[in-house]
């Protein structure tokens, strides 16, 4: 699987992460970093244990670091996600917290495919 693929299969914005980041290597070297976050483990613990302060930290900062990298599905999820725990819990965060695990999994599984393509 190519970069560009990755991006596809995931719902990213590859046009907009080229024209921000420096070249494609530098764009890998981070995208394949984002196997090794710990914020969706934290937010998957946090949200079991009704701990939605610290389950809005995590899809924050999950919102940002898909952001940063275009990962345009995942952004979208995670925003909506961050914003309804802003004040800690909403009767919606369940569901949207279900919509970021299904765009998480697409991401990871995409990004897994890149990294064994790539030799990684």
């Amino acid at each position: 699987m190519t970069l560009q693929e990755c991006y596809a299969a995931i719902g990213g914005d590859f046009e907009g992460v080229k024209g921000r980041l420096p070249s494609e290597k530098f764009i890998q070297k981070y995208v394949l970093k984002f196997l090794d976050d710990g914020s969706y483990d934290l937010l998957v613990r946090s949200m079991e244990a009704g701990n939605y302060e610290e389950a809005f930290r995590a899809a924050h900062t999950i919102k940002g670091v898909c952001q940063n990298l275009d990962f345009t599905r995942l952004y979208q999820s995670s925003s909506q996600l961050s914003e309804a725990l802003r004040n800690g819990y909403s009767p919606e965060a369940p569901a949207l917290a279900e919509q970021v695990t299904e765009d998480y999994r697409q991401t990871v599984t995409a990004i897994r495919a890149l990294k064994e393509s790539a030799g990684a």
